[in-house]
């Protein structure tokens, strides 16, 4: 059974573990600020591709790094034997990873305000529908990446390996996204299967904010099943004992 008091202890461990790690911290909060302001720079004489394709890049950030940090963080639990102590206690596997996505979920929380605000207030990013959607927007991308970071760290053996993963399951997904073209001006094999990848869902959150297009719930409730989908997958193997 469910412990609230295990999965708070879990969510503060990790908490704890980004707050004395300031190499993540700042990965996690300067490095979206820094890209923003270099594209920001890069089309300072077409704001109107800025306002474009800024917009997808605050969504874009969090679950790349969000993909590094917890493929990488869950990975040295393992090769550490962390994991394998944690698993053997009475932590249930639930716990552990509702304590990271908890954890990180609040992270990407602040990480997707600040860079938001910066890029509205400072950047002058114009977005039509409300700040606090486009948050809630970002947080979903980001689940995507935690949720692809605890799955990929199970078949990698090493740091290297799982940042390896990036080019095989991150770029396609961006390519695919609608990020570049309108999904539905690919021919129609690569649409298909655009259709079936969560990156998809979350640029077309992240857009119909910026435009003020609509609602996302349908966008919402499709990336939560992925989410759903991607965690179980991962926790399979949880108990895997590391060789």
């Amino acid at each position: 059974m469910v412990s609230i008091s295990r999965l708070l202890a879990m969510t503060k461990r990790v908490l704890l573990q980004l707050k004395h790690d300031p190499r993540t911290l700042a990965l996690l909060f300067l490095s979206p600020a820094l890209l923003m302001t270099i594209l920001k720079f890069v089309y300072s004489s077409n704001d109107r591709v800025f306002q474009q394709v800024a917009g997808s890049m605050l969504g874009i950030f969090p679950m790349l790094i969000m993909f590094l940090i917890t493929s990488v963080a869950t990975l040295r639990e393992r090769t550490s034997g962390t994991l394998e102590r944690l698993m053997i206690s009475p932590l249930h596997k639930v716990e552990f990873i509702a304590g990271y996505a908890i954890a990180f979920g609040f992270t990407s929380l602040v990480q997707a305000t600040a860079v938001s605000s910066y890029a509205i207030w400072v950047l002058h990013l114009k977005i039509a529908g409300p700040q606090l959607t486009l948050i809630f927007a970002a947080i979903m991308d980001a689940l995507i990446g935690l949720a692809i970071g605890l799955a990929v760290s199970t078949f990698a053996k090493n740091e290297f390996q799982a940042i390896q993963f990036m080019p095989a399951i991150l770029l396609p997904q961006l390519l695919l996204s609608g990020l570049l073209v309108p999904r539905n001006t690919m021919p129609r094999a690569l649409n298909d299967l655009s259709n079936i990848l969560p990156l998809s869902y979350a640029i077309d959150a992240t857009k119909k904010v910026i435009l003020n297009q609509g609602s996302i719930l349908n966008d919402t409730l499709v990336i939560a099943l992925f989410l759903i989908l991607i965690l179980s997958a991962g926790s399979v193997t949880l108990k895997r004992r590391t060789k």
